[in-house]
């Protein structure tokens, strides 16, 4: 009798493992889906998905006609209904394990964007690992049509070049839905999104000849940092309030910048590391916050031809006015949040939550408008430059009058 039960439960075992592929469906079956654009027409929601055609894109340039990436837009009244909707122009079911890049619209962006993100928060296909962008001054769909020269597929580009971005420049962050919606729950800090905007003709830049040329009609371009009130866009962080964004949060890899010669010309500093510790307090009942931030750098440039960088006065003098700038430049990103906008993109509230618990929990009521308005923010930024590069002093100084 033992015998036949253990029989059974192993037949009823390897019954169990026979049913891993029950739902499974062949690549040729799927339309797989890389970039998503979600505007807002009216009442109704306008979904656009880039779909990649693994056969083209996998051809080498020039051996087939046609793009590697088709655009499927449908309307609806809810987003679910508007990707199952698409199922009647498109002769394959949509795959969203893929995704690279979803675009919200800017008009959908400013009347509330919570309701789309339920839907890629919840529905099993979707990964949390794609980046989220707002699209400025047009719609998520206008920019999902524009085509791009070094990659054939446009959301490849999109996602690549915003990493590039954040890592080398520093003017715009990348954004996961995991990280957006941490931000969105979160008390004590509002989300930012990576703002995107098409620069040149847009009617060119949706036909083939944008990548046929040198120089293309119309491009994609990041530019500046979206500023939300919980899940509604409020404002425009510009590039240079963006960087100082970066910098607070301590998000800058890498990037580029300059302070002026006595005498002329540019000594120009290429950041290799920063760290950026968020500090905040309550003295005498209210609350303030210190930030200091280390950064190393190297000499990338010098158009000046009276400097010894040989000098170790030179040298300090250069960290000085390289403290000095990246102060202002993060100065001016908490002025524009606090006197603009009122609205602690910068994590500030959970830095005072952190530090006391108890005075948070009576402020956090009306912390954007009345307390993070007009919070002391103490900075102090420690820059020291570390290499000089392959040479000294500039061979601008030797050359003959």
């Amino acid at each position: 009798m033992k015998r036949k039960i253990a029989i059974l439960c192993l037949i009823l075992a390897l019954v169990l493992l026979l049913t891993g592929c029950w739902n499974r469906r062949e690549l040729n079956e799927l339309a797989i889906a890389v970039g998503m654009g979600i505007d807002k027409q009216g009442d109704q929601f306008r979904v656009s998905l880039q779909v990649v055609d693994p056969g083209k894109a996998s051809a080498k340039k020039g051996a087939g006609g046609g793009a590697p990436a088709t655009l499927y837009t449908e309307e609806a009244d809810t987003i679910f209904e508007a990707i199952r909707k698409i199922t009647t122009i498109s002769p394959r079911r949509m795959y969203f394990s893929h995704l690279r890049i979803c675009v919200i619209g800017e008009s959908m962006a400013t009347e509330g964007m919570a309701k789309s993100l339920d839907l890629l928060s919840r529905y099993h296909q979707f990964r949390t690992d794609f980046y989220i962008v707002v699209s400025k001054g047009t719609s998520a769909e206008d920019t999902l049509k524009i085509m791009t020269p070094l990659d054939p597929i446009p959301a490849n580009d999109l996602f690549s070049s915003l990493e590039t971005s954040q890592k080398n420049w520093s003017p715009s962050t990348t954004v996961t839905l995991d990280e957006l919606v941490s931000a969105l729950t979160s008390e004590g800090m509002q989300p930012v999104l990576t703002g995107l905007r098409i620069v040149g003709n847009k009617e060119t830049g949706e036909t083939s000849g944008n990548v046929q040329e040198i120089a293309p009609s119309a491009r994609l371009q990041y530019s500046g940092l979206a500023v939300f009130r919980k899940d509604r866009l409020i404002g425009w962080l510009n590039e240079t309030e963006s960087r100082g964004y970066n910098f607070i949060r301590g998000k800058v890899q890498s990037s580029v910048g300059f302070v002026a010669c006595p005498r002329g010309g540019k000594v120009v500093s290429e950041i290799i590391r920063t760290q950026t510790t968020i500090k905040g307090n309550v003295y005498r009942g209210e609350p303030q916050v210190n930030i200091k931030m280390q950064v190393e750098a190297n000499v990338g440039e010098v158009e000046c031809n009276d400097l010894d960088l040989t000098q170790v006065g030179t040298i300090y003098d250069i960290e000085k006015k390289e403290e000095e700038k990246i102060e202002e430049i993060m100065k001016m990103a908490v002025r524009k949040a606090q006197k603009s906008y009122k609205a602690d993109i910068f994590g500030f509230g959970e830095a005072i939550h952190r530090a006391d618990p108890r005075t948070w929990k009576s402020i956090k009521k009306n912390w954007d408008y009345e307390h993070f308005a007009e919070l002391p923010v103490n900075i102090k930024v420690n820059f020291k430059i570390r290499r000089l590069g392959t040479i000294g002093s500039s061979f601008l100084n030797d050359i003959k009058e």
